[in-house]
């Protein structure tokens, strides 16, 4: 469920309604009223209330009494992506970077204490997991999480660390805090984190980060490989290069794609302007 807000102008229907879309899963792609309303912890008229008010609007379709998500529900998410500009600016960098080593790369952003994938070019190979754009996976497993978890200050660690997780994985086991804490101080350091089978068996990545304009890790880029086919000594060696010269050429574009003016038309001085 949604966090609940204590300010005087949270809306409560708003988060219940955010709380049924968020029920649907991989798990879970099509439920029925009753299992809608005890996933989202509602009363059966509300849940009933809120699917048809989100069937009206078209992110909702409702067959033989089961209730499942359109592909509406993709615009929520890509117009935070769009809004950032940043995946069309990132695709023909990843497409390029992955033609050239062979294997999958992505973007990801930390929300929470996840992290959650914005962008993805894969390649067809079997691996252990399957990532799709808005998966997302415990950000101290992942070596894109490293990376920004180590962007973030003292203070906003701690609390984001505290958080728990959404990703639905068991949380890693054997690494106190303080290995972590000196892990991500290293991160920060040498610029690229590592993380040698520590989301799955046979998953092996490395991450470099993403900035803005500012200068600010907004996002972190990887490179993905299956741990039977390449070592982590080849993987740092052959495929870190390429990937922290691709980040930068994507950071490079984004800070210029963020400093553009920006120019508003009124509708009254387009019309005029036409006419003229």
């Amino acid at each position: 469920m949604a966090g609940r807000g204590s300010g005087p102008d949270f809306v409560e229907a708003l988060a219940r309604g955010l709380d049924v879309l968020a029920c649907f899963d991989r798990a879970h792609p099509s439920m029925s009223l009753t299992e809608v309303a005890s996933a989202a912890g509602l009363a059966r008229p509300t849940a009933r209330r809120l699917l048809l008010t989100l069937v009206e609007l078209g992110f909702v379709r409702s067959s033989g009494g089961a209730f499942s998500l359109t592909p509406k529900v993709l615009s929520l998410g890509m117009a935070y992506v769009g809004a950032l500009g940043l995946w069309d600016i990132a695709r023909p960098h990843l497409e390029a970077l992955v033609a050239r080593t062979g294997e999958s790369s992505s973007m990801a952003q930390l929300d929470g204490s996840d992290i959650v994938y914005v962008a993805r070019v894969s390649v067809p190979k079997l691996i252990a997991l399957r990532v799709d754009i808005g998966t997302r996976f415990p950000a101290t497993q992942t070596s894109q999480g490293k990376v920004l978890l180590a962007a973030l200050s003292p203070d906003e660690l701690t609390a984001t660390l505290a958080e728990r997780s959404r990703a639905g994985l068991p949380p890693m086991i054997g690494r106190p805090p303080e290995q972590l804490r000196a892990e991500l101080t290293e991160v920060r350091a040498r610029g690229w984190a590592l993380a040698d089978e520590e989301l799955a068996p046979g998953v092996r990545s490395v991450a470099v980060p993403v900035r803005d304009g500012a200068g600010v890790v907004r996002a972190a880029m990887n490179v993905t490989v299956h741990a039977a086919e390449t070592s982590a000594e080849r993987l740092l060696r052959d495929h870190l290069p390429l990937l922290l010269r691709t980040a930068g050429d994507v950071s490079a574009e984004w800070a210029m794609w963020q400093s553009r003016p920006h120019v508003e038309i009124s509708p009254d001085r387009s019309a005029g302007d036409a006419a003229g």
